[in-house]
């Protein structure tokens, strides 16, 4: 694993409104940007362990100076921030309104020049390409067809596969690259990660797991691990689960 070695963080979901620090303590390098402090309104994603990994990720992958990046399901922004940082120019989607007010409300703090549209995933900048897409999305399996539209649970159901909106993204991600462009998304190992591996290798993508790190469960999954078990999404009584980047680049 190249990126969240050491990495034990808890999901804290439900938390109330306060600042949180992108968790990036594990960037050793001296000349790392730093994504920095975030504040997030009541039911928007709290930046974590997934957060950190597509951070590294970025880092690694040449994020920077004339990338232009598209941050997905940004939440509070930080990932659009910390690529910011990097250098690159950064177009951030959220479809919550909570989550656009506390990215907006994160770029003025920082001063950094992203901007943030509120809409439903690519439709929201349609016609539009870029050069590097990022993607935290809701990806934990949960009753129900559909993603919820209100409350805290929106920022990580996904259906009962966990692929509701992982799909979405797999299947237009081809059409977002500008040749050479590079996507890289997290999910859970519930959510069947060689499944995204395959839609993306389907659409036209040079796809593969590039980043992997088991972590305790959280509150969420703690809770539907009976669930999760009958649905034969866990087959052992451990609880843990495994995140993983994805990386697709487009020839």
């Amino acid at each position: 694993m190249n990126g969240g070695r050491g990495v034990r963080l808890s999901e804290g979901e439900g938390d109330p409104v306060t600042p949180e620090a992108l968790p990036d303590a594990a960037v050793t390098a001296p000349a790392a940007p730093r994504p920095g402090r975030v504040v997030r309104l009541p039911g928007v994603y709290r930046p974590q362990t997934d957060t950190l990994l597509l951070a590294l990720a970025m880092r690694r992958e040449g994020i920077g100076p004339g990338t232009d990046l598209l941050d997905l399901c940004t939440g509070t922004g930080a990932l659009a921030l910390h690529a910011a940082r990097l250098g690159a120019r950064v177009t951030a989607v959220d479809i919550s309104r909570r989550a656009v007010a506390s990215a907006r409300l994160n770029t003025a703090l920082a001063r950094l020049p992203v901007t943030v549209r509120r809409g439903d995933l690519l439709r929201a900048l349609p016609g539009r390409t870029f050069d590097a897409v990022v993607s935290n999305p809701p990806y934990v399996p949960a009753p129900g067809l559909t993603v919820p539209r209100y409350g805290p649970g929106r920022s990580w159901d996904a259906g009962p596969d966990g692929r509701v909106i992982l799909d979405r993204i797999c299947d237009d991600a081809f059409t977002a690259l500008r040749p050479g462009g590079l996507l890289l998304l997290v999910q859970s190992g519930l959510s069947r990660p060689e499944e995204t591996v395959g839609r993306l290798s389907a659409a036209g993508l040079d796809a593969s797991v590039i980043d992997r790190v088991t972590i305790p469960f959280g509150p969420v999954t703690r809770r539907r691990a009976a669930w999760l078990r009958d649905r034969g999404l866990l087959r052992d009584r451990l609880e843990r689960e495994e995140l993983v980047v994805i990386r697709g680049r487009k020839e």
